[in-house]
């Protein structure tokens, strides 16, 4: 790498990097000057930054799914990582080596496809053998497959992703057919390969991932199908009635209407297909929130609104961290200087209010964090008051008492 990744950066830490803009905003301080919160990535992950300063200059050198060089700090606000941009400039594609800010499987994709070509081979029932291997014997279909991923960002969202995915759900169709009586596993197998396949046009994947205007206007489902009807009537003889089968396996994969699925599953198989596909991305969403987690502390993570809640660190909250014990101990409380002469204007603050009225000054960096709620100390002091709000109160206190 030509810079530091995303899944490498330290808290207070100065980073020089090349990132990738997967969303740009031009906001306003209360200033009224313009600020830029930004959405950056690499193959590692994302982030979240933000540019306080000198923004004129560049907020309209560049867009989204631009390439661009940062240098900047990493900090922590609200308990997670913020990326404040000190200076910026656009990249041109000859600076960047692509395979650096994409997000990719693991695995490599021609193991991936030969593994998947093996599967298929396997394949008892010849009609269905034939109708895969048209599938995956066009070159155009078959350079897509091995890029896409299975979602823009839920699940298996990398290239990639789509041909992992299928890869996961044939294992699992083979493991779990032979617990179930009278399963036709072939029937399985097609499905894992087919039910997605029309996100090779749904989505977009050069840079950022997105959807297509197909994809926006008739959905995978739809592509799917009309991308594999080509394909049945390459297959000579293929029986009407099976083609069905397999076209209401494609539809039904949702397994509810409200989910997308234009039928719901109505025979076992693709019963059993919809909820191997649902474990599958739910399994691989969690995985990938986890390790995408922007959270610094806390055994919980942040709101994951793809799978409706919250999920457990388990690794943190089976072995806390160090640093966490460590911030259970109580510092040393550091001395208190005895308080000087006031001008009378900030006595007078502090009898009527409780407080010094001091506010942080506004300016340039974070957005300000929400001055601290002393008004229900300041009543209880109101109720009774002898009782000091802070030691710097007590201290003040006292001295007051002293020239009565």
């Amino acid at each position: 790498m030509k810079s530091p990744t995303i899944g490498t950066l330290v808290p207070n830490s100065v980073v020089t990097g090349q990132f990738l803009v997967i969303s740009k905003e031009i906001r306003q301080k209360k200033t009224g000057e313009p600020y830029l919160s930004l959405h950056l990535s690499d193959r590692t992950g994302e982030m979240e930054a933000k540019m306080w300063d000198n923004v004129s200059e560049v907020m309209n050198t560049f867009e989204r799914d631009d390439f661009i060089k940062v240098k900047g700090i990493v900090q922590i606000f609200q308990n997670r990582a913020q990326f404040t941009v000190h200076k910026l400039r656009r990249l041109e594609e000859h600076e960047i080596d692509f395979a650096d800010f994409f997000p990719c499987s693991e695995r490599d994709v021609d193991e991936m496809f030969r593994e998947l070509l093996a599967i298929v081979g396997r394949v008892e029932n010849l009609y269905l053998r034939a109708l895969l291997d048209a599938v995956l014997s066009d070159s155009d279909i078959v350079t897509k497959f091995k890029l896409a991923p299975a979602a823009k960002n839920i699940h298996h969202a990398c290239r990639g992703g789509l041909l992992e995915h299928v890869l996961s759900l044939c294992t699992l169709s083979r493991l779990v057919a032979g617990h179930y009586k009278n399963v036709d596993v072939d029937l399985l197998i097609t499905a894992a390969v087919l039910h997605d396949i029309g996100k090779i046009e749904e989505l977009t994947y050069a840079r950022s991932f997105g959807y297509s205007s197909e994809g926006q206007l008739l959905g995978h489902i739809v592509i799917g199908l009309r991308t594999v009807s080509s394909k049945f009537d390459a297959v000579p003889g293929f029986p009407p009635k099976l083609r069905t089968l397999v076209e209401h396996m494609i539809i039904s994969h949702h397994g509810e209407l409200e989910f997308g699925s234009p039928k719901v599953p109505v025979f076992p198989e693709a019963l059993l297909f919809h909820h191997l596909d649902n474990l599958d991305s739910k399994m691989a969403a969690m995985h990938q929130a986890l390790k995408r987690d922007t959270l610094v502390d806390g055994e919980f993570t942040g709101w994951i609104s793809s799978l409706e809640r919250v999920l457990l660190k388990k690794d943190r909250y089976l072995k806390p961290a160090l640093a966490e014990e460590a911030a259970t101990q109580t510092p040393e409380p550091e001395p208190i200087p005895e308080p000087g002469p006031l001008p009378q204007p900030l006595i007078q603050a502090e009898q009527s209010n409780g407080t010094l009225g001091f506010e942080p000054t506004a300016g340039p960096g974070p957005e300000p964090r929400p001055a601290a709620d002393h008004s229900a100390e300041a009543g209880e002091a109101g109720k009774n008051p002898q009782v000091p709000l802070t030691l710097f109160g007590e201290k003040l206190q006292a001295v007051l008492q002293s020239r009565k």
